[in-house]
């Protein structure tokens, strides 16, 4: 964790991490009177929806002034990773304004290359405190799946406050410091909340997570594996498998175990953050999304793969497109350090995967995503 500097105007001095601990008492008066927790101000949250807006849709950057929010450019971005890691991890809202509250007091929502003693990142994670390499903890992914995996520890953290939430899981020198943040936090969390169901493809547009990519793009087809790129298979209707398609048998079992896995999903409604565990069910929680569809295909086969496609991305080992096998992980949309869909490869030109919000588990073809497929993984 880090003590204040110059840069980071307001933010108070905090002490060494320790991994997540049992609910903490937290006392009053153990902060320093320059982290009194009056420090919090109300917070104009139209301004800040539209701060975010224009930053994460690309618009005028500079419209907007938003206190606490500085340096937008970086700070909103690492605020949606923040929120986005907490809803695949089924972080409610609560846990995620904690996060973010946290980050704002620790970094400024910046992701540091420095701090007090070995403190770095987002949340000043110490790699000498059991939270990661600096590397890992430079990742902003890592490191707010670190701090969820602290807060889940924490018996109780949903009845807490904010500050107490944080504490428990931080261990700061100044525990009351989190509270000032709590306002731009609430509403950070509101403001990106349907931009982030916006960005799991609300719309079929070209997004290849769209509904349009059922049909094979003439500019990309040519294929990207021996047996073909689905072109042949033409518009395949939402939830259906082709009648000439077969189960690859010269795929490994467990390949083959979880691509039948995956498509015994199909058709079953999409769920932003659900956890696949019953798609075929009334609640829709255990629906299914793009990388809990994945997840669970594997673990079917007896393969774990972790939870978000941030991270899916690096599991396994990187194989060509150019070269795919039935149960290749392919990811698009973000950027190629940090996708934001995935679908399964499961031979003769086809993809598996949960689109978005309003449409259902379907199969599509490798020509609609060649072009824009982002990397490719191999995990068995």
């Amino acid at each position: 964790m880090k003590k204040t500097t110059g840069a980071l105007v307001g933010l108070c001095a905090t002490g060494p991490l320790l991994l997540a601990l049992p609910i903490l008492g937290i006392g009053a008066g153990t902060a320093s009177a320059s982290c009194s927790t009056d420090g919090a101000q109300g917070v104009d949250t139209s301004a800040v929806a539209k701060q975010v807006k224009a930053i994460l849709d690309g618009g005028d950057k500079g419209s907007v002034s938003v206190p606490g929010l500085d340096a937008p450019a970086d700070q909103v971005p690492n605020a949606k990773t923040i929120q986005a890691t907490g809803v695949a991890m089924n972080i409610p809202a609560r846990g995620q304004i904690v996060a973010l509250a946290t980050a704002l007091q620790e970094s400024g929502l910046r992701n540091l290359t420095y701090g007090d003693r070995d403190s770095l990142g987002l949340f000043q994670q110490r790699p000498s405190m059991g939270w990661g390499t600096a590397s890992q903890i430079l990742d902003p992914v890592h490191a707010s799946t670190k701090f969820y995996e602290g807060l889940k520890k924490v018996s109780g953290w949903q009845s807490l406050s904010v500050t107490q939430a944080a504490q428990a899981v931080q261990k700061s020198g100044f525990p009351e410091a989190y509270a000032k943040w709590e306002p731009l936090a609430t509403a950070l969390q509101k403001a990106i909340e349907p931009l982030l169901q916006k960005a799991g493809g609300a719309s079929p547009s070209p997004s290849p997570s769209g509904s349009a990519d059922t049909s094979p793009s003439p500019d990309s087809a040519g294929g990207c594996s021996a047996d073909g790129d689905g072109t042949d298979f033409g518009t395949i209707p939402a939830g259906a498998l082709p009648k000439e398609y077969k189960i690859p048998a010269s795929a490994p079992p467990k390949v083959q175990t979880a691509i039948r896995w995956a498509l015994g999903q199909l058709g079953t409604p999409y769920q932003w953050g659900g956890t696949c565990t019953g798609s075929h069910g009334k609640s829709p929680m255990g629906r299914c999304d793009c990388s809990s569809l994945m997840q669970g295909a594997y673990k079917a086969a007896g393969v774990t793969l972790t939870r978000t496609t941030y991270t899916q991305v690096k599991d396994g080992k990187a194989v060509s497109v150019d070269a795919l096998k039935p149960g290749d992980l392919l990811f698009t949309e973000g950027t190629a350090a940090v996708p934001e869909h995935v679908g399964m490869a499961i031979g003769q030109g086809l993809i598996v995967h949960a689109p978005h919000t309003g449409d259902v588990v379907r199969i599509t073809t490798v020509a609609s995503w060649k072009s824009r497929i982002l990397a490719a993984r191999r995990v068995v």
